[in-house]
Formats: structure tokens, sequence, C-alpha cells
């Protein structure tokens, strides 16, 4: 049998199946993911523009590199991602809490209310912008039209177009449309916590304040941690919503760093300064993830569990 596999075609044999089974996916990534990649790495080293094809050849190093970090524009919309970010993890964490907390005691309908607490999640971000625009539209919005209705707005607030209300508009449907991840995440963790140490503390005397504050809480931190690391990738890449609701205005004011991108790569065609940003960008991404997976291995330890 020895003989007759050596004689085989290398692909024939059989400790080279793995790598044919797998092939197909290896080309699918290297296609749609590893090209474009090296493609974008090398546009942000040239004056690339998108109406002037020729520009591609266009060498020009680490000019773009130069003009991000004098930038001012583009630092005011890294800050502001990163407030965006921060809020919006903390508020989507809070309320995604306290919705775990409240369906882990109902006892009758649990499976029917998991079930709509997941509906938020499957809209498409695009739609969720469109429907809060109409919700915070200032002459026809839903929003308007019941604070007027109940007599605690004599006019139309302008929610999309005012400098300090259009950030937390869109606050406000970020965090509707993912509280449900944190809320579905942590609550799989109520369910996973073991009953032994919540019993123990009652016997001790404990009341639910510091049974919540020194068991549930800090078994459930993991688990919190897991979901900012998905949450704030996804954050840091927020377009959809802002393009959608207020287009990065007004005057700039909700420009978040991929608005940003996307304005100057296609907007202007300045793509291989575009792409220059967007790997600089990738750095925010980096950072918030390396935090909390620090912080993760940390939850893991203070609960006794391995790194």
């Amino acid at each position: 049998m020895a003989k007759i596999e050596k004689k085989l075609p290398f692909w024939q044999r059989e400790g080279f199946t793995p790598f044919i089974l797998l092939l197909p996916a290896i080309l699918v990534l290297v296609l749609v993911v590893l090209l474009p990649l090296l493609f974008s790495l090398y546009t942000s080293f040239t004056g690339y523009r998108l109406i002037r094809p020729d520009s591609l050849y266009n060498f020009v190093g680490f000019r773009n590199y130069e003009r991000i970090f004098t930038d001012w524009d583009f630092w005011v919309a890294f800050g502001r991602t990163v407030l965006f970010l921060t809020i919006a993890l903390n508020l989507e964490f809070l309320f995604g809490l306290g919705i775990a907390l409240l369906i882990n005691r109902i006892t009758w309908g649990q499976r029917t209310l998991r079930t709509i607490m997941m509906f938020p999640m499957m809209f498409s971000p695009i739609l969720v912008g469109y429907q809060f625009k109409f919700i915070f539209n200032d002459n026809i919005g839903v929003l308007n039209n019941a604070l007027q209705s109940l007599g605690l707005s004599d006019g139309a607030i302008p929610w999309l177009v005012d400098k300090h209300l259009a950030m937390g508009s869109i606050i406000v449907a970020e965090v509707w449309m993912s509280t449900s991840i944190f809320a579905i995440l942590l609550l799989a963790g109520l369910f996973a916590m073991p009953r032994d140490p919540l019993e123990a503390a009652k016997v001790d005397g404990c009341n639910p304040w510091q049974v919540f504050r020194h068991i549930t809480l800090p078994f459930l931190m993991p688990f919190a941690f897991i979901a900012m690391t998905i949450r704030s990738l996804d954050v840091a890449r927020a377009y959809d919503i802002v393009d959608v609701m207020t287009g990065g205005g007004p005057a700039g004011r909700t420009e978040l760093l991929w608005t940003m991108i996307a304005r100057v790569g296609y907007d202007n065609s300045r793509m291989g300064q575009a792409n220059a940003m967007a790997y600089v960008s990738i750095l925010l991404s980096i950072a918030f993830t390396y935090y909390f997976f620090r912080k993760l291995i940390a939850a893991r330890r203070y609960m006794g569990g391995a790194n």
C-alpha cells in the first residue's frame, strides 16, 4: 500500500486532502480580503485619484500620512469617533444589563421576550437610519408631533440640524439597534451562573445589592467585555446610520472617521489619502480590541478562570 501511495499524484494523497477541501475558502479569502487590502495599502502611498486612473502609478511615499498627522479635521473626527464609541458602548451595556436582569426574573413568556429582544439587531443599519431620520424629522417627525401633542414643546425641535442635538440623535439610533447584543450575551451569562454562590451569599445575610455587586456583576463582566469587543469594531467603523441621518452635518459636527474617509475618497476623489486615513483609523479598532481583551483576561482571573 505504501508503494502504491507513493505513485499517486500529490493532490490525491491522504495527507493533502485537508488542503484540497480548504482551497475554495482560501481562494475566496485571498480574492475578497487579502488582495483588496494589499491594493489599498499600495494606493495609500500614491496620489491616486478616482478621476485620474493614471495617478495610480504616482508614488508619493509617506506624503498622505504626513498630511493626516497635520490635518486638524481628521483628528477632530478621530476624537469625535472615540467619544461616540465610548458613550454608545456604555449606554448599550447599561441598557443591555437591565434588560437581561429583567428577562431573567420573568418565569412566563421568557422565550417570546428573548425572540422580540433580537428584532432590532436584525434590521439593516441603513433601514434603522431611515427610521430614526423620520422619527427625528423637524416637521413630520413622530417625536416632535408627540411632544407637541402632549404640550411638552411649543415648536419643532431640529433634532438632526442642531449642532448639539444631532450627535445625540445618532447615538439614540445606534443604542436602540445594538443594545440587544449586550442583552443576549449577558442573559447567556445569567443562565450559566452557578446558584451555589448566590445561595451562600443570601445565607450569610447579604442584601440584593451586595449579591449583585460582588457576585453577579463580576461573573457577567467577561460576557460584557466580549460584547464590547464585538461592538467596538462595529461602532469604530460606523458609517451607515450617520450618513443616512445627517450625512456628517450640520457643518461636520457629526462627521466620524468613516464618513470622513468616504467623503475624501468618493466625493473628493482622493482615494490615496482616504486609504491612508483608513489605515490610521485601524489603530483605533486595534486599541479598543486590545483594551477589552485585557479587561476580559483580568475579569476571568478575578473569577478564578484560566487565562
